[in-house]
């Protein structure tokens, strides 16, 4: 069995330590210089030394919005130490312990870029570049897991009038530190967690930025005296003055929307049969497995979760798939089932691009998994400190992490700071 891991982040490198103890052969193809995907940071945007896509949304003096007692894997914790919320650079550092600890590195092969993955028979041809000598490789694998991350390709809306804006508009994805927006007025747009602390960080050499958002958790935020918060935004008037939909007007030099990620896979044939509609990826069951070809699976999907806990525990599930020790449904059984959870999605009042929402429902979908596989489930103590951080982020911005936690035991947490 030989099994092609698309990206070496932190779900590629789960996917990878549970491939290498079934024994399986494992290539993990990894676009940057080294390991750690979202969690690298670069001073590049939009290209790289070697003319590829730069897809790095790292920014200078980013601090985890979890808490590493959440943040490590089943089997291999963050290292103990005084704080909970950790730097980028720390999580990196972690990463290539675990990565170190369980033999991962001579897999890993960096700078290469997969161009195509074309099903063959009852196999999978992967094509890749070797970006600093363009050299094209091939190679045919029994499995194919695609972890190539959510922060790829980001989502910019166009607001009417919108081209008349002179001054810079941006996307998150593209912001690297707060400096060059020294004494500008600046607009950022949606308040989930990345548009929180761009505001936050900015705020901080900014002459004033305006938060604008229709997320009910974010109303009582607060911010230092040179933010404000403002509904959506109606139209762009002239050069620089933006009109909301509460009838105000303020003007300024930068736009910056926080408005997410489009799941993109842009490598896979369309003879995959895998289609992207405003995020909603079909055929997957249980929002992982290719239902037509369940030799491919895609590790890191669900959003609102646990993410680090639920990638081992992904990899665990389609690694029992593949060695055998797990019979997968049948074909018509994987649809119904994917079918009627998506009628549950949808009679909740989930739009499609919430279609691998986990949120509130995440423990039943990790239970679920964890059944199935018979294998060990996520703690409930990692949900619920999970959720308990999320509220601190909204309730107290400036302040939450700051916050130190201990985990007592599978079921309970105390704060200790």
């Amino acid at each position: 069995m030989r099994v092609a891991i698309i990206g070496a982040g932190a779900a590629g490198l789960a996917s990878a330590r549970h491939v290498s103890a079934e024994g399986f052969e494992c290539d993990i193809l990894e676009m940057g210089p080294q390991l750690g995907g979202t969690w690298v940071y670069t001073d590049d945007v939009g290209k790289d030394r070697y003319g590829f896509p730069v897809y790095s949304a790292m920014y200078k003096g980013l601090r985890t919005n979890l808490p590493k007692e959440v943040m490590g894997f089943p089997d291999f914790p963050v290292p103990e130490q005084t704080k909970s919320y950790l730097t980028q650079a720390e999580i990196l550092e972690f990463l290539n312990l675990y990565t170190d600890h369980f033999g991962l590195r001579p897999m890993i092969k960096f700078n290469r870029m997969v161009t195509e993955v074309l099903p063959v028979e009852d196999k999978w041809q992967v094509t890749s570049v070797d970006k600093p000598t363009r050299k094209e490789i091939v190679q045919i694998y029994d499995a194919v897991m695609v972890c190539n991350g959510h922060y790829n390709d980001p989502v910019m809306p166009t607001l009417p009038g919108q081209d008349q804006f002179k001054g810079l508009i941006g996307h998150s994805h593209q912001y690297r530190s707060p400096g060059p927006f020294e004494g500008q007025r600046v607009l950022v747009v949606g308040a989930g967690p990345s548009g929180l602390d761009l505001a936050l960080h900015i705020s901080s050499v900014a002459k004033y930025v305006v938060l604008s958002h229709h997320i009910k958790e974010a109303d009582n935020t607060e911010y230092p005296s040179n933010v404000l918060k403002k509904p959506d935004v109606r139209k762009i008037n002239n050069n620089e003055d933006v009109e909301f939909v509460d009838g105000s007007c303020c003007g300024f030099d930068a736009i910056f929307y926080c408005t997410g990620y489009r799941y993109s896979f842009p490598f896979l044939h369309e003879s995959c049969g895998v289609t992207v509609d405003d995020n909603h990826i079909q055929p997957l069951y249980k929002h992982m497995i290719h239902i037509e070809r369940p030799t491919m699976s895609f590790i890191g999907i669900p959003f609102n979760v646990c993410a680090f806990q639920m990638f081992d525990l992904q990899a665990r599930y389609f690694c029992k798939s593949l060695s055998g020790a797990m019979a997968l449904p049948s074909m018509e059984i994987m649809r119904m089932d994917t079918e009627n959870d998506m009628q549950n999605r949808w009679a909740k009042g989930y739009s499609k691009r919430q279609a691998h929402l986990m949120g509130p429902d995440q423990r039943c979908y990790y239970e679920d998994l964890a059944a199935a596989a018979n294998t060990k489930p996520i703690a409930p103590v990692i949900v619920k400190l999970r959720d308990e951080s999320v509220k601190r982020l909204y309730d107290d911005l400036q302040n939450f992490r700051e916050n130190r936690y201990k985990i007592l035991d599978n079921d309970s947490f105390v704060k200790v700071h």
